[in-house]
């Protein structure tokens, strides 16, 4: 199916560029860190797939990645502006009526956008487990070490193995840097105050951000979606967006 591109300036004036594709009930879908829309939902069909269960899939670049603005003054990534742009990104679209979705950090953002009172009718939280939600120091501690010795890792590490993907998808590491400060944690209460089904779609050798079983299992509306692979290479697979038309189509939990 066709994609279009547009953009639109959300707060502190940074453009926010995203995707679409297919025609339906809106999808907002949330991309993973380093990545863009591009590459976590088109390249390996997921969003064709999507389309073609009759969405309209709605494919941000997060601010400072892909074709969206990335400023150097740390002004611009105040706490939770992710999910900020979102919310943002919505209501420019007029869109009160969606489902929402994403991937690692889309995840992340998911669950900000659910705590902080987003209503979805469904929603997908991919490629995350309960640790990446409630303690983000962890894992964006992780990430500030790969950004702030580039060039340095040992070959085959997991610094290494980001530092890879940062080259793929020519992401501007200063910009990258500043975001990791707005991350949020999403307590345990929060969590079970949701009251949106919710599946959590996981590789079955991803422990990137903890369990996802156990994210599944704290929410009062969870349910487990296993795929193959690891945190990088579930997304590859067509297992990934299968499951997320499943997850969108299938009878309510």
């Amino acid at each position: 199916m066709a994609v279009t591109s547009n953009s639109f300036k959300s707060f502190s004036q940074v453009n926010i560029s995203w995707k679409e594709t297919g025609e339906g009930r809106p999808l907002l879908l949330i991309h993973g860190y380093f990545s863009e829309a591009e590459t976590n939902w088109i390249k390996y069909g997921h969003a064709d797939a999507l389309a073609k269960a009759g969405y309209r899939v709605i494919m941000p670049d997060l601010r400072a990645h892909g074709l969206s603005g990335k400023p150097h003054d740390p002004a611009s990534y105040p706490p939770d502006i992710l999910a900020d742009d979102q919310f943002a990104l919505l209501e420019h679209l007029g869109i009160t009526d969606y489902d929402l979705g994403g991937y690692s950090l889309g995840g992340r953002t998911v669950a900000r956008m659910l705590a902080r009172g987003a209503s979805p009718g469904r929603a997908i939280i991919s490629g995350m487990g309960l640790e990446g939600l409630t303690q983000t120091a962890k894992r964006s501690g992780h990430f500030k070490h790969v950004l702030d010795n580039l060039g340095q890792h040992e070959r085959g590490s997991p610094a290494f193995m980001a530092e890879a993907f940062l080259k793929t998808t020519g992401g501007d590491p200063v910009a990258l840097r500043l975001i990791l400060d707005s991350f949020v944690d999403t307590t345990e209460a929060q969590l079970l105050s949701i009251d949106v089904p919710v599946a959590i779609i996981c590789g079955a050798e991803d422990q990137d951000n903890g369990s996802a079983s156990d994210l599944a299992a704290i929410l009062s509306r969870g349910k487990m979606f296993e795929v193959p692979g690891n945190h990088m290479s579930a997304v590859v697979k067509p297992d990934l967006g299968a499951a997320m038309v499943t997850a969108l189509t299938g009878p309510l939990w």
